[in-house]
């Protein structure tokens, strides 16, 4: 299968964990791109996306938001999976959790969402999100657990096999 794996990430850590799942995929056979959501301008090449943000303020990157609301229809056409990376030890799990992940994975016809904690590093943050960060508490560090990311990957390869065996690819093209 045509897989493509997007991801809106600020500083680099979130679309770290999307080219491990990129490399995921490609161990299971898949041909794999990876493109930042801005550079997306159509999925019609893809059998299946996996779509990807980094969270800050409790909300996905405006990149990775912006590209599902455009590419609605067609991703609705395709696999699509999609994940969150943030804050990894904060109190406060609905930081965590996008404001709009529901209505988003809806609107997308997503297959699954999954959370993953992410990197800290204080010295790349404006002023604001220090701010934000200090007010959550989130201890600074690599909280990323990259088999955890591996084992999610291994269970969309799966999934994707399962269709392939089915006879199902695109839904339409």
């Amino acid at each position: 299968m045509q897989i493509l794996v997007t991801v809106a990430s600020r500083h680099g850590a979130t679309a770290e964990i999307g080219s491990a799942v990129a490399r995921v995929l490609r161990a299971a056979g898949h041909e794999v791109a990876e493109a930042a959501p801005e550079e997306v301008a159509d999925v019609q090449a893809y059998d299946a996306v996996v779509l990807g943000s980094a969270v800050y303020t409790a909300h996905w990157l405006p990149a990775a938001r912006d590209l599902a609301a455009r590419l609605a229809p067609e991703l609705r056409e395709r696999v699509v999976w999609v994940f969150s990376s943030g804050l990894a030890t904060q109190p406060a799990a609905s930081a965590n959790s996008p404001h709009e992940l529901r209505a988003l994975a809806r609107d997308v016809g997503a297959v699954g969402h999954r959370a993953f904690a992410g990197r800290l590093r204080r010295a790349d943050l404006s002023f604001a999100e220090r701010a934000i960060i200090a007010g959550a508490r989130a201890k600074e560090g690599d909280h990323r657990d990259f088999a955890a990311v591996a084992a999610w990957a291994e269970q969309i390869a799966e999934h994707l096999r399962t269709r392939e065996g089915a006879g199902a690819g695109r839904a339409a093209s």
